[in-house]
Parts: C-alpha cells; structure tokens; sequence
C-alpha cells in the first residue's frame, strides 16, 4: 500500500481528471497483478503484444487473474 500512498501525492498534477481516472486504472490492474502473484511488467508486457489481434468477446482473458503467459 506504500506505492499507492506515496503516488498520491505524486500524481496530484496528473493533467486533468480524466487523467486521473486512467492512471488509477492502471494503478490499480498493475497492483491486481501483484496480488495475483504476477510480474506485473510481464503481464504488461504479453498483454500489449495479443491485445491488437485479440477477440472483443475474449478481452477477460487478459486480466490479471485470468492470464497465463503465452510461449
């Protein structure tokens, strides 16, 4: 909980609020990741390389808790 207590006071500029709402979105997949017992970067990572030709229907594969590294 440090990181998200400290970000805080870092993102207190982070443009607008809609900027705001994106960034806790991301915050909070990539702290999701962590509680899953994932690297957070390579779950990133994996999910940035399928999304572009991934099924709409199927995006729930690539949360945090439903992934499995591809090979």
């Amino acid at each position: 909980m440090r990181p998200i207590g400290v970000g805080r006071r870092n993102w207190l500029f982070a443009g607008s609020d809609s900027g705001g709402e994106t960034l806790a979105r991301a915050m909070t997949l990539i702290e999701t990741a962590k509680m899953s017992g994932l690297d957070p970067q390579a779950w990133l990572a994996d999910v940035l390389d399928r999304i572009h030709d991934h099924k709409i229907n199927r995006l729930d594969e690539l949360l945090p808790w439903n992934w499995a590294p591809t090979a």
